[in-house]
């Protein structure tokens, strides 16, 4: 981009003739040489959560938005613990915490422009002039010292908000960081919670197949009794003794899958390995049930810390694009300048070696080949695709919570059915040893109902701790306890980033 600079004026004043030229000469400029961005906008809009029906999927139950201590509810004191160590200390936390300042140092940086600044130099030069050269003799061939300093201040006026929307745009940078940095804390506490769910399953299950090993080590001591007697022989022994065995096969997996659940927890904690084994047994209450609060479509954005940060992003865009049409018009800049500069020290700081300088400077692009209109395009691009992830970020966060409440449904109508073939085939194993003992049946039909009540049981002890691990989901996808009001990053009182309601056009409009 080409510049016309107005250089300093140097003396204490112009004659009003000079400034009168000087006045029509920007005047001129400002009208005929900005280059133009006529033709160039955006016609797309941030959707509301209205734009998609969700009444239906996600309906009201009049329950409360999670709170931030919402691992209490699951009644195991241990999980709120591990949640708190794991973001006071963990890598993702710290990642985050520095992008935030990262963005932070944007705004000093920003801001700064918006002041005038002050400067200070002093130099000194020891020249010989040559005897041949511009200065005659006593100067030509003689050494001179000189000094100079000066004080010298600028000011830019930003007459078109072009710093004022870099600076905007650097605020809702670290705004969207602190949400994304919130969206971290989510993510993390719901991965803590989860994974300490999965251990507590792996313990039920566990549980289960020891119950298991003395059921069937119970079988093998009724079938040595019938060997013994003569009603059975060593095929029905030895069969005993092989499920036996299968069963404590499964019990050594167990602790096999249950020691790596314990050192993922340690690396979500943050931690090494070993802090996962002094983790102690879970205690979770699977019959936690989280009801859905009214109107939750609407007040979802000011909930999920990843849509807050996506409509910030948008609203860094919009002022980019207001710096991008500034860049259209003249900068006027205001410097000034005062010190002292002479051959050598004797006549250094007298009034008569003052140098004063003063006076305004404009840069105005005349012809740049279309790199302006270029850059705003590409500032628009920018938008629109923030404006697809906002609204991208806005549907993926519905269908999660509806597909999490879907889930829980799904499940309870399970579990209802699982619990009642648990009964069924429990009564059947009973009967079964029973009639096995007093040799009114053989092995095969023992088996049989054995196999059916563990695979049973197994099921059961899947899905209720599926439910816990689903309520913890919905947890997540409902904010996980985020407030963007109580997280200074909501600007207007409906709890919504500033501009939620505005269209692609009205932010990108100059001043």
């Amino acid at each position: 981009m080409k510049h016309l600079s107005l250089p300093a004026l140097r003396g204490i004043g112009l004659p009003g003739s000079a400034k009168t030229a000087l006045a029509a000469a920007a005047a001129a400029l400002t009208i005929a040489g900005c280059a133009n961005y006529s033709g160039i906008s955006s016609d797309k809009t941030i959707a509301t959560p209205d734009s998609y029906s969700a009444t239906q999927s996600v309906p009201g139950q009049g329950g409360q938005w999670p709170s931030l201590d919402w691992a209490k509810q699951f009644g195991d004191p241990q999980l709120p613990q591990l949640i708190d160590e794991a973001l006071a200390d963990n890598p993702s936390i710290a990642q985050a915490q520095s992008r935030i300042a990262k963005a932070s140092s944007y705004i000093e940086t920003s801001r700064s422009a918006l002041s005038p600044k002050v400067n200070g130099s002093y130099s000194w030069t020891r020249e010989l002039y040559s005897a041949n050269a511009l200065f005659p003799p006593p100067y030509g061939g003689t050494w001179f010292s000189e000094n100079n300093v000066l004080a010298s201040a600028s000011w830019d006026l930003d007459l078109w908000g072009k710093n004022r929307a870099r600076l905007n745009q650097a605020v809702s940078l670290e705004k969207a960081a602190e949400a994304d940095m919130q969206q971290a804390r989510v993510t993390l506490a719901a991965s803590v919670a989860r994974t300490y769910n999965q251990l507590a399953l792996l313990y039920a299950l566990r549980d289960v197949t020891q119950r298991e090993i003395s059921n069937r080590e119970n079988v093998g001591r009724i079938t040595n009794g019938r060997v013994t007697a003569g009603l059975d022989t060593n095929v029905e022994r030895r069969t005993a003794e092989g499920n036996t065995a299968t069963s404590q096969t499964n019990l050594s997996e167990l602790d096999g899958q249950i020691e790596s659940v314990r050192y993922q927890l340690a690396a979500l904690l943050g931690k090494g390995p070993d802090r996962g084994l002094q983790i102690a047994n879970p205690v979770i209450n699977s019959n936690v049930t989280v009801a859905l609060p009214d109107n939750v479509p609407a007040d979802l954005v000011a909930r999920r810390p990843d849509i807050v940060a996506a409509r910030w992003q948008v609203e860094s865009a919009t002022h980019n694009i207001k710096e991008a049409k500034a860049e259209f018009f003249p900068d006027i800049n205001l410097a000034a300048g005062f010190g002292f500069d002479a051959f050598g020290w004797g006549r250094f700081l007298t009034s008569s070696s003052r140098q004063v300088q003063a006076g305004p400077a404009i840069h105005l692009p005349i012809f740049d080949a279309g790199a302006l209109r270029a850059q705003l395009k590409g500032r628009y691009a920018d938008f629109e695709g923030d404006v697809a992830n906002y609204n991208q970020t806005l549907i993926n966060a519905m269908n999660d919570v509806a597909t999490n409440i879907s889930a829980i449904r799904s499940l309870d109508r399970q579990m209802g059915d699982a619990q009642r073939a648990l009964a069924a085939a429990s009564n059947a194993y009973e009967l079964a040893v029973i009639r096995y003992k007093a040799g009114l049946s053989p092995q095969l039909q023992v088996l049989t109902a054995d196999q059916n009540r563990l695979a049973n049981e197994q099921t059961v002890t899947n899905l209720r701790l599926r439910r816990s691990d689903l309520q913890i989901a919905l947890i997540k996808s409902l904010g996980g306890g985020f407030d963007a009001t109580d997280s200074n990053l909501a600007i207007d009182g409906s709890g919504q980033p500033k501009g939620t309601q505005q269209t692609a056009s009205q932010p990108a409009q100059s001043n």
